[in-house]
């Protein structure tokens, strides 16, 4: 018998399913000691659906609430939604490698291939030297980002006090995960009290983009000494679109947005929200109160995301390039999507033709749902689906008002855009891989 479920196990247990099952007992988990009562300030226990709303965002580093966190959560609750986010951000898998590697013990060839996957690292070798480096850039940015934030918080708020909320959003920038404990309920604007530090926000600025580019470009960016020209194509692709998706978006929102802030107020605030949107989740301002194109806008960049192996979410920023060269080709006539003189291969495409397409047809079918069983505008309801699934955590205002069936909604989005589209699709397939029956082809006019 216990050979017979073994070797089910060697056969199904794939490692995309690893994955999986571990986001998911990290949810569960989480969601338990959310519901137990001393985890509220007010020693009343949640309901389980709103534990498991939390609990979900946090693991999945997303950042939408349904309560407000400094209020609702004691300090037992925001230490678990803490250690959710840093688990959650550095990746399931990778915090049971990390700790199997700081007790000594051997790692395996299963558990190198599943952390290959999690990670999303080129090959396995050197994958436990790759862990340690993923690991102590980690704590190390952390620690800098909460020593630079302290400076402001301590201030204000005291030492010990300080201290918590530095350590608190530096771990949630850095894992893109967008939860704060400083936002008021009334204006849903996590750091709106801090908009003209210019500390606060180019810390939280950074760390959001050091985290969201990916730990195999930082690797990538030391072992070429930061010459550009060395780099790995996939380098160059993050680096390249996350200049535009800054630059881009920035000049957006300084011309046509925050008309009444004056000077590098304003440069602050186009710029904070030109970077929240790629999976961070913290504003400065009022998403409610943004006009229509700024809403759009933003909705394109949650669902972009950040890079491959980040703690950031979304479709990545890879896979926009990659469409945009296949078009770009498309329109010209080329046999070859090319990028830094090297050819794009056609399973490359296919593969970003097809998770764009999910993504898309996610968040439409999601919006019309909670529109639908909410009775809220369309454009609101695709904002809060486009945060979900890019594990963005930005709001309208609406999440703390759904019902059970919106939380529910969401939750799932939320998962799915942490563990990945791909990801959930092969660890769905069962069996080994068969090659597939060829047939003839036959041409069919598009467009």
């Amino acid at each position: 018998m216990w050979t017979r479920i073994q070797v089910f196990f060697r056969e199904h247990f794939t490692t995309f399913r690893a994955i999986i099952l571990g986001f998911v007992l990290l949810i569960a988990a989480g969601a338990i000691l959310l519901c137990l009562p001393f985890a509220a300030a007010d020693g009343q226990a949640v309901s389980f659906v709103d534990a498991l709303f939390t609990s979900t965002s946090a693991s999945c580093v997303t950042g939408l609430v349904l309560f407000e966190t400094g209020v609702k959560w004691s300090l037992f609750g925001k230490i678990v939604i803490l250690v959710l986010i840093q688990i959650g951000g550095l990746g399931v898998v990778t915090a049971v490698v990390a700790a199997q590697v700081l007790r000594g013990k051997r790692i395996g060839i299963v558990s190198r291939l599943t952390m290959q996957d999690a990670v999303s690292a080129p090959q396995t070798g050197g994958i436990i030297r790759f862990t340690l480096f993923f690991l102590s850039v980690t704590f190390l940015i952390e620690g800098i980002g909460a020593l630079l934030l302290s400076f402001v918080f301590m201030r204000e708020f005291g030492f010990l006090k300080g201290a918590g909320y530095a350590v608190f959003h530096s771990v949630s920038a850095f894992c893109n995960a967008g939860f704060d404990i400083l936002g008021t309920s009334e204006s849903f604007a996590s750091l709106a009290a801090y908009r003209s530090s210019v500390l606060v926000n180019l810390v939280i600025i950074l760390l959001i983009v050091i985290g969201g580019l990916g730990f195999t470009t930082w690797r990538d960016l030391l072992d070429c000494h930061f010459h550009l020209k060395k780099l790995r194509l996939q380098s160059k692709i993050i680096l390249s679109m996350t200049v535009i998706l800054i630059t881009l978006p920035f000049l957006f929102f300084y011309f046509l947005e925050f008309a009444e802030a004056q000077g590098s107020e304003r440069v602050l605030a186009a710029l904070f929200q030109a970077v929240t949107p790629r999976t961070a989740g913290f504003s400065t301002v009022d998403y409610g109160k943004m006009s229509e194109p700024s809403l759009l806008l933003s909705i394109v960049l949650m669902m972009t995301g950040g890079a491959p192996g980040s703690t950031a979410g979304g479709f990545k920023v890879t896979t926009l390039a990659v469409i945009i060269l296949s078009a770009r080709a498309v329109t010209n006539k080329n046999t070859d999507a090319v990028c830094f003189r090297r050819r794009l291969d056609e399973e490359t495409i296919h593969r970003a033709a097809a998770l764009v397409t999910v993504y898309v047809c996610m968040l439409l079918a999601g919006t019309l749902i909670l529109s639908i069983s909410e009775q809220l505008p369309v454009l609101a309801c695709m904002f809060e689906c486009a945060s979900a699934l890019g594990t963005v955590g930005l709001t309208t205002g609406i999440t703390p008002g759904l019902h059970t069936l919106g939380k529910l909604l969401l939750c799932a989005f939320m998962f799915f855009g942490r563990a990945g589209g791909l990801t959930i699709s092969y660890a769905i397939v069962i069996g080994h891989n068969r090659t597939p029956r060829r047939y003839p082809p036959e041409k069919v006019t598009v467009g």
